[in-house]
């Protein structure tokens, strides 16, 4: 992971947001209203499907959209090299467009898609991950969550989650499978919304994968050391200390536990204080994969907590704990 601070210099990264959800939640729908809505701006889209014969590009609106179908396999694991192709393709035409959105198939994990920004490094100097958003189908996701593992992924995996399809479901209902989704992902923000309907600004432009919000997210991630969230197989859990950190150990350890315990680990992300570093650190991993950077100076108003969340299977609570809390100074 880079300590370096990022280059005042170096132009504005363009923001990608990964659109993901299971089959028939509304994706589609949602995307459709991206690019209808007059805001004035231009996005690339890139739209998989699962199979040989693609429908979803006769599906999306929007003649002036580049619009790119891959067909010939599913996004998460087959064809990451045509989406760094055709990503690399699109930077070098830089300037034609504010943003790219990636529309996965609904049977992708979103984890390795998120990967493809971290791992080509053309890609990741050029592109920032912006948010991962879920569309969910609020009368299905129950029984999704049964059967379905890329169902729960895509729940775990994202930084905002639209339950749709409000109107088919009761008040109760509703309750009960947004505190299911909170039993998986604590950390997303929910919208309810009928026919994917939700102002743009509460989809784009997040800025929800470099955990600024984190705070936002949870006001009281702050009070206490740890609390855990889980489901069946899924579950979140987080720590902090108001302690500062010796970066000698966090890094070491950081590295050896995604190494080894990485397939297990869908996202991990923290807000850290060194010591001796007037600068936030801000890291976030996808399974194996880490990235992280100073942020910006610590405010005046802030308490110099550090805070770190892992969301995944299998997860050891205290072993956890333990590995973390052994990184302070």
């Amino acid at each position: 992971m880079p300590e370096t601070k990022p280059n005042e210099t170096q132009p504005a990264k363009i923001p990608v947001t990964v659109l993901t959800g299971y089959l028939g939640a509304g994706k589609t729908t949602l995307l459709n209203r991206i690019l209808s809505e007059p805001h004035g701006k231009k996005f690339a889209v890139v739209v998989n499907e699962f199979g040989e014969i693609g429908i979803d590009n006769d599906l999306v609106v929007g003649a002036d959209e580049e619009v790119f179908e891959m067909n010939n396999g599913c996004i998460c694991c087959t064809v990451r090299g045509d989406l760094i192709r055709i990503i690399d393709g699109l930077l070098r035409r830089k300037g034609d467009f504010d943003g790219i959105i990636v529309e996965t198939t609904g049977l992708a994990d979103p984890a390795p898609v998120a990967q493809t920004f971290f791992v080509d490094e053309t890609v990741g100097a050029k592109t920032t991950l912006d948010a991962v958003v879920t569309v969910a189908d609020a009368k299905w996701l129950k029984d999704r969550l049964k059967d379905a593992p890329e169902a729960k992924n895509q729940i775990a995996f994202a930084d905002v989650i639209l339950l749709n399809k409000t109107d088919l479901v009761s008040e109760t209902e509703l309750k009960d499978v947004e505190m299911r989704i909170r039993a998986i992902n604590p950390f997303a923000r929910i919208h309810r919304t009928h026919k994917s309907d939700i102002a743009i600004d509460k989809v784009l432009g997040q800025g929800a994968f470099d955990l600024d919000r984190i705070q936002a997210l949870d006001p009281d991630f702050l009070e206490g050391g740890h609390k855990h969230f889980h489901d069946e197989d899924m579950k979140s859990v987080s720590f902090s200390t108001d302690k500062p950190l010796d970066p000698d150990k966090f890094f070491p350890w950081i590295q050896e536990l995604t190494q080894t315990e990485g397939p297990n680990i869908l996202r991990s992300k923290g807000i850290l204080a060194f010591k001796d570093d007037p600068d936030r650190f801000v890291f976030q991993g996808v399974h194996m994969i880490l990235d992280g950077d100073h942020q910006r100076p610590w405010r005046a108003d802030e308490a110099k907590v550090s805070r770190i969340v892992f969301i995944g299977r299998q997860l050891g609570t205290m072993k956890l704990e333990q590995g973390f809390l052994a990184c302070v100074a």
